[in-house]
Parts: structure tokens; sequence; C-alpha cells
């Protein structure tokens, strides 16, 4: 049998676009179609043989958002881009991951975006997007901001879009260093209180999402760098076992969650993984319940750690699920052609690498616009970090993931 040629690409695959070196004919049965200046698909019987512009009508928004791009955004939008607002051509980031064997491909959210209808147009796709995670409304400052004092509205909110939407909710967090409410990083603690005050905290919070989310993120970045265990006021009234308890408790208050311990810095190899590694590999020992490690991903265009693969497989090889759980690949701005094109690479390689180790059952990125991203106001001069432009247009990120994919 004759090899099929490789100057055409297949259904679905990318056949033009800025920097696009590859085929630009599709094989029989499919037709090149624009979907913006980055990118041109493969779609099965379309009716054009060759990239074609997009037919799109100019409005008052898309001038305005235009204008922003050309004057410079937080977000770090390409001064080219002039990539289309909307949603992109073809199946769809989540629809082409389940195809792959994932569970879902999402993105986390916040409850002032939803008022956003362009942006929750897209977040409402289920082919983009299968699973989503409250950004900050079920942290601990948010759900009980004083003692025993509990507040649902903004992480209910959420849940009950994703309800509607049919859309997977990993729920994040329960235990964290950061954003507590002053009660308890200032409170007065004995082992024993603070264990009673995070047991309870754990038990009303998860018990009133019960049965309804996937997982939850139960600890969050207790790690330093280092592997040595971070500082707070858990550890430091506590000790080492407040991690453990905190497992405990939440899977006596939603049974059928899967139960995380999410962290950054631990996508390739190193003390901090090493260390990842010796807490599960503890927990486990002493009969405690845990379910997933969560690699946030949090990367930089251009420096990838090595060996990502390598290192999912030795996390799954503890007997546990593995995600990508918070991913955005940000650059120095401004972003360039060459930065835009780098990027696609790096997003490529990444999501590869979890599609290759089968217990990495699903990829979230950390909100899917740069419009959104929390970069630019926590790493002076960085950002474009996403997929989407700040815009709601796609950039190249989105063909690499749809190639690792």
């Amino acid at each position: 049998m004759i090899a099929p040629s490789l100057a055409q690409s297949p259904v679905w695959g990318q056949c033009g676009g800025m920097g696009w070196s590859g085929p630009t004919t599709c094989v029989s049965g499919a037709s090149c179609v624009f979907s913006n200046p980055y990118y041109s698909q493969c779609l099965p019987g379309a009716a054009s043989s060759s990239p074609q512009p997009p037919r799109t009508t100019t409005s008052a928004s898309s001038a305005s958002s235009t204008a922003q791009t050309s004057s410079g955004t937080a977000g770090g939008a390409s001064p080219t881009s002039t990539a289309i607002i909307g949603q992109p051509t073809g199946p769809g980031l989540n629809k082409v991951a389940k195809a792959s064997g994932l569970l879902y491909f999402g993105s986390a959210t916040d409850n002032s975006e939803l008022t956003d209808q362009s942006y929750l147009a897209i977040l409402d796709n289920t082919n983009e997007f299968g699973q989503l995670t409250p950004g900050n409304s079920m942290k601990w400052d948010a759900t009980e901001p004083s003692q025993n004092s509990f507040s649902f509205a903004g992480g209910d909110a959420i849940l009950n879009l994703a309800k509607a939407n049919g859309q997977i909710i990993r729920a994040h967090n329960l235990v964290w260093y950061s954003q507590l409410p002053s009660w308890v990083t200032n409170g007065q603690w004995t082992n024993a209180t603070l264990t009673a005050a995070m047991t309870n905290h754990i038990t009303n919070v998860a018990g009133h999402y019960k049965g309804q989310v996937y997982c939850w993120d139960v600890v969050n970045e207790p790690f330093n760098d280092d592997g040595s265990f971070r500082t707070d006021v858990f550890y430091n009234t506590i000790g080492e076992s407040y991690i453990a308890t905190a497992l405990r408790a939440a899977r006596a208050a939603d049974p059928n969650a899967k139960l995380y311990i999410n962290d950054y810095n631990i996508e390739g190899p190193g003390a901090k993984s090493t260390a990842m590694i010796n807490l599960v590999k503890n927990l486990k020992a002493q009969g405690v319940p845990i379910d997933g490690i969560g690699v946030q991903a949090h990367l930089i265009v251009g420096e990838l750690p090595g060996n990502i693969q390598q290192n999912l497989e030795a996390f799954a090889a503890l007997g546990v699920e593995v995600a990508l759980t918070e991913l955005d690949i940000r650059m120095t701005l401004p972003a360039t052609d060459a930065l835009l094109q780098q990027q696609q690479k790096d997003y490529q390689t990444v999501v590869a690498a979890c599609k290759a180790v089968p217990q990495c059952i699903g990829i979230t990125i950390w909100d899917y616009t740069d419009k959104y991203s929390w970069v630019p106001s926590t790493f002076s001069g960085q950002g474009a970090a996403l997929p989407w432009d700040q815009n709601l247009g796609i950039k190249p990120a989105y063909n690499g993931i749809l190639a690792g994919l």
C-alpha cells in the first residue's frame, strides 16, 4: 500500500497561517478553510479548497477591541494580531481532548468575568471546555470570611453554570497558605484548636458541594521549591500531619470526590517533585486517602523544564491520577511573532506529555484569555500567557494545544 502524501494535512489538521511551514492542502474530502491570520484548518466537506478570509461584520465592540490591542494592553496581545473575535472553526479543544482519551480540557474562571457575554459565549461552549475551576470563589477567604460563618454564593454561581452546560467542576481549594482571612492567619492557635477549625472548614465547604464536583484541591502548594515544607499557620501549628488530617476530613465530607494535592514547579524532575513523591508515598503508607497530584504548570515561553512526561509518569506510578491544573505559558512583553510561535511549540510539548501518560486525565488552563490572566499583575512586564488573546481571538498557542492532543 502506498503511504498517503505528506504534502496534505488530515481532516482537522492545520493547513495555513502566519509562520506555518507545513502542508497547505488537505486530504480528499476536506478543504482548507481560513479561521484567523494564524490558523487555517482542514474541515470535512467544506466548500472552499483554499484558505479564505472570514466574512465578518465590524461592530463598535470589535473596533474598540482592535483599538485596545494596537495601543497595548496588560494582557500583551501581539502587536500584529488581527485575530477574529469569537470561537475558532473546528472541533474544539475539549472535544479533541476527549477523543484523545482525556476526561476533559477545561478553564479556570471567576465570577466577575461572567458578566462579559462575549467571554461567556466561549466558556459555555463544551466543545472547547468540558471542565471549569472557580479561580477564587471556593477559597477560604471567600467561603468562611469569619469563623463558622460560611458564604457559598460565588462558588454556587460557577457550579450552577457548569451544571447547566454539563461541565465538570474541579473544586479549588480547601487548605492553602494564601487568601486566608485574618482570623485564621492571626489566630492564637494550638494544635488542637487549629485542627478543629480546619476540619470544620473542610467539613462545611466540601460538604456543601458533596456529590457535585469531580475533585478537590484539598491541600494547595505545601512545598517550598527546595522540597521543604512551606512554613505557614498550618505547618507551624500542626506540623506535616495537617495534610493527612485535611485529606481525611475531605473524604468524610465528600466521599465520592477525588482528592488532590496541587503545586507549582513540579512539572519536571527536581527537589520539589521528589518531595511530592515522598509525601504521597507516606500518605498511602498511612492509609490516608489521596487520589491525585495537580501539576499547576505556570510556565515560561522557551524555558520549559526537561522530562515533563517522565515526571508525570513518576507521579502516576504512585497509583494516583495526574492533571495539569493551572496551565499558562507567559512571555516577556511585547508579544512578537517569534515568541508566539515558540509559545505554540511549548503548549504542544506540555499537552503532548500529558496525553502520553494514561493517568494524566485532564488539562485546565488558568482562564482561557489574556483579557483575564493573572500574569501581568503578578509578573511585571510579562503576559500573553493564554491561547486566546485580549480580544477573545485565538493565538498560535491554540493550535499548539490541538497538535499536542
